[in-house]
């Protein structure tokens, strides 16, 4: 803060005792105000999330968590925006211009659609992003090593990881020979996601039957479209939609007696019977070291984007007794939670 300006006259004298005691302590005085000035410095923190504020509650726990480690605490030096569409994803581009207004110094944004709305919305103030599965693919970014512009953070390596999941449902059910799988037809990156899928289904000789859903009333019917063609399983897209409606489809697969593999454990948890992935809890921790980078002068340009650190493997014991499936030694071996 710039001193007041004196509005009366100061003796001489007293100027040149203001002088030797400036020469005796003020220098010295100096470094420690600008200390004092630094941390009164807030920054502010802004997040944009397509999908329901409830499915974010253990991440954001997990990114606050990781930038306190770090140093910040709300409300001295940190303060958050929280903007949620709540899988209302024509809602998107007005929340992000709300945190442009609101002069953030950073947005951490979650998933494809959201990072979009991000990028549309500034190219200025740098962006965080967390799981988008092929940011270079979807242009937000040049290169992972150098992404330039304003978005740097954590991919999630999704395409690669639906080839993998439908590899796992084939080693549970060896005579499996249809799957369904549920996508999303609006997601940016479904149909890089399906593509690979489909070149795994054709190494395990394996037929698709595309599941298409873009609400959340569609599921149901989406279900008995799964049974009605003789799938034997169903795999689940990465998308903020089915993140949100898990549960829903949690319930659908164990009415119609449908094995599944999901996309985050938290399906499982509640009845899915195996998931495989990153837990969104430690991609959200991934990212607050990109927020300090960020807010300590990285240019979000320069830093790579990083994949997940970890994958989990996490079955459903019970849930595959339910179902009369004995899962294999070679994947119990595997799973990191039964």
């Amino acid at each position: 803060m710039e001193p007041a300006s004196l509005t009366r006259r100061i003796p001489q004298h007293a100027e040149r005792r203001r002088f030797l005691a400036m020469l005796g302590g003020g220098l010295l005085a100096a470094p420690l105000a600008a200390e004092g000035q630094q941390r009164e410095k807030v920054w502010r923190v802004g997040f944009l999330g397509p999908a329901p504020e409830r499915i974010y509650t253990d991440p954001l726990l997990s990114l606050r968590g990781g930038l306190r480690e770090l140093g910040y605490v709300e409300g001295k030096n940190i303060v958050f925006e929280f903007r949620f569409a709540e899988d209302k994803n024509e809602r998107l581009p007005g929340l992000a211009a709300e945190l442009v207004r609101s002069k953030v110094d950073v947005i951490v944004v979650h998933a494809t659609r959201g990072t979009r709305a991000a990028k549309q919305a500034t190219g200025t103030i740098p962006i965080v992003m967390v799981v988008v599965a092929d940011p270079v693919g979807t242009g937000f970014i040049a290169s992972l090593a150098r992404p330039g512009g304003n978005i740097t953070g954590v991919s999630s390596n999704e395409v690669q990881l639906a080839a993998k999941r439908l590899g796992l449902l084939k080693e549970v059910l060896p005579k499996l020979s249809l799957v369904a799988v549920l996508r999303n037809p609006t997601s940016p990156a479904g149909e890089l996601q399906f593509r690979e899928t489909q070149t795994a289904a054709r190494s395990l000789g394996i037929e698709i039957q595309l599941v298409d859903v873009r609400d959340p009333k569609e599921l149901e019917s989406a279900f008995t479209a799964m049974v009605k063609g003789r799938a034997g399983g169903f795999t689940v897209m990465g998308d903020p939609l089915f993140l949100s409606q898990q549960k829903q489809i949690v319930n659908l697969a164990m009415t119609k007696r449908l094995p599944s593999v999901f996309t985050r454990s938290e399906a499982v948890e509640a009845g899915g019977l195996m998931s495989y992935g990153p837990t969104l809890a430690a991609q959200f921790r991934q990212a607050g070291t990109y927020v300090d980078k960020i807010l300590k002068g990285a240019k979000p340009g320069d830093l790579p984007v990083e994949e997940p650190t970890r994958m989990y493997l996490v079955i459903n014991l019970k849930t595959a007794k339910t179902l009369g499936l004995t899962i294999p030694q070679s994947v119990l071996g595997r799973a990191d939670e039964v």
